[in-house]
């Protein structure tokens, strides 16, 4: 694998996007490229012209809208309001994706590369200037390698596809990466990525061993040729601001053939409050081989119209069996009442059928985490991230509770528990600083399922109340500054990036102030002229850094 092929004005921009950008003809007297120079300089550039040609697709090929929606993992976004690309590129190969880029920065094109297509805010695939979407689909393949506990694994896979791939070779060996099995492993280890083993074994990103990467001028580098900077940039600091990662090469880690899942539901008329309460101070320090997560929604009590709030407790025990994990839990949280009937025993790709989004039961053939069609899209949703490093008291609990009660059931709540591993790294080890201290990562949004777009009346009306439950949690979170997860990206943390105090705004929150300000001067170096961008990738400014 390793060695394998692997503005204008508003009147223009609308002209480009709803007249059709690619067109052959412009009613303003100025040298717009074309979708057919695009097509043109690909074929002069590549030895195999009629193959790469056809990887090339545009608004007038048939297949071009399925391919732009099919991992469209934010469903608000399929809407005809959405801009689209002017150009789809599936390639298969590495000298193909250089000839992309070839001719995307030779035409004036802005490039996006999508891997899963699951961040948020869409910037893989959407843009508000003429671009070319790079699609990964095609490169995907994933290698094992048992003895040296390794495994490449290609931009374009999902961590769905990888953890089938390793369960085919191996029942003792996993990759600790997220819950969400559709997410796409080039922008989740170029995150950071936390999952169900964060408090046993970290990040994913911290098991990033090597990676094939194109830079700006067209380059193939790895980690020895790009050096270490770019390479702890990488990891945590956004590959979307840098250049284009075509594979991963990771560690694996030993896993037991058996594991214990737990799942419990608990209402607030059976003492809520004082069990999530509990937990704050009992799951971030527990023994780290557990690792738990609680998803909280408000919903109507039986029949009535009556609200209350219930919390799906769930967690993965890495040691093993179910007599040890209860054993633990009524020494350490007896509050829970975990009993047999909330545990199952299985293996570890298993768990990431029941734990994952979306969720499976245990009896699930593992072959559906690779089923790319099989899935139903996770998310038509607005979200957030904060992180909690100090309990919140009960009465905060119950202020929060009170103004999800607002809302009509149609929010969420997700918290996953850190500690252990994480404890152990510094905040600059790599670019994800949020380690040591932070009890919990919060996630938190509201849907919009019932309505046709996030621009109805009542979505307007979810997306406000999620900004007011912001401020309301305000008190609760982290501080100075309110970290934010860069893989639950958010514009409404502010894009501006003219400044670094503009930029600050939001690229603290995502990096804190030494990590950002490194990110920046790694930029400058890879990319001074800032063509891998997008509205919060890392800025380039004109005055140094250290001048700030």
């Amino acid at each position: 694998m390793k060695n394998s092929q692997l503005t204008s004005s508003v009147f223009i921009f609308i002209i480009l996007y709803f007249v059709s950008w690619g067109s052959s003809s412009s009613i303003f007297d100025i040298n717009t490229p074309t979708t057919e120079d695009f097509i043109s300089c690909i074929k002069s550039n590549s030895n195999n012209d009629t193959t790469i040609s056809q990887l090339i697709l545009t608004p007038t090929n048939s297949s071009f809208e399925p391919v732009w929606e099919a991992r469209v993992n934010n469903l608000k976004f399929i809407q005809p309001t959405t801009p689209r690309p002017s150009i789809i590129a599936t390639p298969t190969d590495e000298t193909q994706v250089q000839t992309i880029l070839l001719c995307t920065k030779k035409l004036g094109y802005e490039l996006r590369t999508r891997s899963g297509g699951h961040d948020f805010e869409g910037l893989s695939y959407t843009a508000l200037a003429p671009f070319v979407m790079l699609d990964l689909v095609n490169m995907r393949q994933i290698d094992v390698n048992v003895t040296t506990r390794t495994a490449w694994i290609q931009t374009g896979a999902l961590l769905g596809e990888l953890y089938y791939a390793i369960s085919q070779k191996t029942n003792t060996l996993y990759f600790p990466a997220g819950m969400c099995i559709t997410v796409g492993i080039g922008g989740y280890l170029s995150g950071g990525g936390y999952g169900n083993l964060v408090r046993k074994y970290g990040l994913a990103a911290d098991h990033a061993l090597d990676i094939r990467f194109i830079d700006v001028n067209g380059n193939i580098l790895d980690r020895k040729s790009m050096g270490e900077d770019l390479f702890w940039a990488l990891r945590g600091g956004g590959g979307g601001s840098f250049g284009i990662i075509l594979a991963w090469k990771v560690g694996l880690v030993p896993v037991p053939e058996i594991v214990t899942v737990f799942q419990k539901n608990v209402t607030l008329e059976q003492n809520g409050t004082n069990i999530f309460y509990k937990y704050q101070y009992v799951a971030p320090r527990i023994d780290r081989d557990l690792t738990m997560r609680v998803q909280i929604f408000s919903e109507l009590i039986g029949n009535t119209t009556t609200k209350t709030i219930r919390m799906l407790f769930e967690g993965l025990y890495y040691l093993g069996r179910m007599d040890a994990l209860l054993s633990l839990l009524d020494k350490r949280f007896p509050e829970l009442n975990i009993t047999r009937v909330f545990c199952d025993e299985m293996t570890m790709v298993q768990s990431s059928l029941v734990l994952g989004e979306p969720s499976f039961a245990s009896s699930t053939p593992t072959s559906m985490l690779a089923n790319r069609t099989g899935i139903v899209k996770p998310w038509n949703s607005k979200q957030k991230s904060d992180y909690v490093r100090t309990p919140i008291p009960k009465s905060g609990l119950r202020k929060i509770w009170k103004k999800m009660f607002e809302n009509d059931m149609t929010e969420m709540i997700i918290t996953y528990t850190f500690g252990g591993k994480m404890t152990e790294y510094s905040d600059t080890a790599i670019p994800y600083p949020h380690r040591a201290g932070v009890l919990y990562q919060m996630l938190k949004g509201v849907g919009f399922m019932n309505q046709t777009s996030d621009k109805t009346p009542v979505s307007l009306r979810r997306i406000e109340w999620l900004r007011s439950f912001d401020k309301v949690l305000e008190p609760y979170v982290s501080k100075n500054p309110r970290e934010a997860y860069l893989n639950y990206n958010d514009l409404d943390l502010g894009v501006g990036s003219d400044t670094y105090a503009e930029a600050s705004v939001w690229g603290e929150r995502y990096w804190k102030r030494a990590n950002f300000k490194r990110l920046i001067r790694i930029k400058a170096i890879v990319d001074p002229e800032n063509f891998f961008r997008h509205p919060q990738s890392i800025p380039v400014f004109s005055t140094s850094v250290s001048d700030i």
